[in-house]
């Protein structure tokens, strides 16, 4: 049998072990609100550091994007002007690659009537160049030859010539003659590339352009109408020759024109 003196000894034991032994625990806090220290662990301050990583790793990506984006149109426009200065450096190339032209051999003379009278008596030799007119002889390079030759003369007033080569690939042997006004051969030579210059001022001749086309002798008024203007010049290789009449600068007067051109050993 327990001893009554023994059960009150261990009943007054654990009446002393209460919750307030217990530092920092009330016994009515954790009886009446079970829940107050997990609701007072605020979850949100351990998220804003990772929503802030977060952002920043977007607009890690989003400055990424941007500069391959900026760096991919920065690379095609560095292309255009590789390509662009690529494909001038190739024509500046094609155009070294031209030899450099001779002057021409030109002469005159003063059996004025003598050709006017031997030329009336071929076909095609005596033709008219109305004011504002430009007539330009082809005269493409033959293997048969060295050179080519011309003489030409005029009734009453002088005409403008002048002589260019066209450094193309000859398609065709013939000689062939193309009259056109003023205006239209400047629309042609200003779709042309390149520039040739201009002679004097009162020659009427327009700026001759071709990335082929190379002056040989500019468009001067020429008094052939007092004496025979004739010349040469040696094949420089293969091409067509440009001679040029050009009344462009006439506002009034036709030129009867009596001109012959040949070919050379």
């Amino acid at each position: 049998m327990e001893r009554p003196g023994a059960a009150s000894e261990l009943q007054s034991r654990l009446s002393s072990l209460s919750l307030s032994a217990f530092p920092g625990v009330e016994p009515e806090q954790f009886v009446h609100q079970p829940l107050a220290r997990l609701q007072n662990t605020d979850l949100s301050q351990s998220s804003t550091p990772i929503t802030k990583q977060a952002d920043m790793e977007e607009s890690k990506e989003d400055s990424g994007q941007h500069a391959q984006a900026a760096a991919e149109q920065a690379h095609g426009e560095g292309d255009k002007e590789n390509n662009t200065a690529g494909s001038s450096q190739l024509s500046a190339e094609m155009k070294a690659q031209m030899p450099p032209l001779a002057p021409p051999t030109t002469w005159t003379s003063a059996a004025l009537k003598e050709l006017k009278a031997k030329l009336r008596m071929e076909q095609d030799s005596v033709v008219t160049v109305y004011r504002g007119d430009i007539m330009t002889v082809h005269v493409p390079t033959v293997p048969e030859a060295s050179k080519v030759c011309w003489e030409f003369a005029t009734d009453g007033y002088d005409i403008g010539f002048g002589i260019y080569f066209d450094w193309s690939p000859v398609t065709d042997r013939s000689i062939t003659v193309h009259i056109s006004e003023s205006s239209d051969d400047e629309d042609e030579e200003e779709e042309l590339e390149g520039q040739v210059g201009n002679g004097d001022v009162e020659k009427g001749s327009k700026n001759q352009t071709s990335s082929n086309l190379a002056e040989i002798l500019p468009v001067y008024r020429q008094d052939s109408h007092l004496s025979v203007n004739g010349g040469s010049h040696d094949f420089p290789g293969e091409g067509t020759y440009l001679l040029k009449f050009d009344n462009s600068y006439s506002l009034w007067r036709n030129k009867t024109l009596y001109y012959r051109v040949y070919y050379s050993a």
